[in-house]
């Protein structure tokens, strides 16, 4: 009789948690999206709440967003499109803070071509192509071309550019030898899926602006609970843990 009890509170629970769960939809920076997944595993293990994530360019999304498409909370690669969003009144009142600090790396598949110096690799002419994201969309294309003209470098470059729409399409073109190197986020380069593979240099910070990344609630969000919910999550220890192991850091 007591198997059976469990039982039937053990399913009226699981229905009851069915009933209270909401679908969170998510937009993310591309760049995000493996440290996002892994927080949100533990998120709908903990809430019962599901979340939908749609990746790109923080550019694109913003685009997106002020179209009209269906996303509950943005998360941004950058700081200005979440303050435009507010500007525009598309964000909920007080809700934008910055989740991550990202860095920028330069990266080759090949574990031998980039060693302590990257500015002596991106010196070298017989390299053909150099992978990095829109600068115009991408807030680590941006942040590549200002290292690029930093170093001195962008007028012998920028004619042998392989351009991705974002960081996860620039991180492929490396990755499947399109381009010798290329500028990535150094949470790729540091993603547990890679295990070490390649070889890097993490751009001086000094050679770009802050890659601070903010998120906001949308203000027409139709799950407005379980979106403030999920923002609140990402914002405690257990999300700031998983946040740094993959290479970000937290304000």
């Amino acid at each position: 009789m007591r198997i059976l009890t469990c039982a039937f509170i053990f399913f009226f629970h699981s229905l009851l948690l069915t009933a209270m769960a909401n679908e969170v939809r998510v937009a993310v920076a591309s760049n995000f999206l493996a440290t996002l997944n892994e927080i949100t595993k533990t998120f709908e293990r903990d809430t019962g709440h599901g979340v939908t994530i749609s990746s790109g360019s923080s550019g694109k999304l913003y685009a997106q967003i002020r179209h009209g498409a269906p996303f509950d909370v943005f998360f941004s690669a950058d700081v200005e499109r979440p303050r435009r969003l507010e500007a525009e009144g598309l964000v909920a009142q007080g809700s934008r803070f910055t989740y991550a600090v990202g860095r920028l790396t330069l990266w080759s598949a090949d574990p031998n071509l980039i060693t302590k110096d990257g500015k002596m690799i991106l010196s070298k002419r017989r390299l053909d192509y150099l992978a990095m994201a829109n600068p115009k969309t991408a807030p680590y294309g941006a942040a590549a071309k200002s290292t690029l003209q930093g170093l001195g470098m962008w007028e012998a470059w920028k004619d042998r550019v392989v351009q991705g729409e974002n960081i996860a399409q620039t991180f492929q073109f490396v990755f499947s030898h399109n381009a010798q190197l290329g500028f990535v986020a150094r949470s790729q380069v540091l993603d547990p899926k890679l295990k070490g593979a390649g070889s890097h240099w993490d751009v001086p910070v000094d050679l770009y602006a802050p890659l601070r990344q903010q998120a906001v609630l949308l203000v027409n969000s139709q799950q407005a609970k379980a979106a403030s919910a999920f923002l609140d999550y990402v914002k405690q220890t257990k999300s700031r843990e998983i946040i740094e192991r993959f290479g970000y850091g937290v304000e």
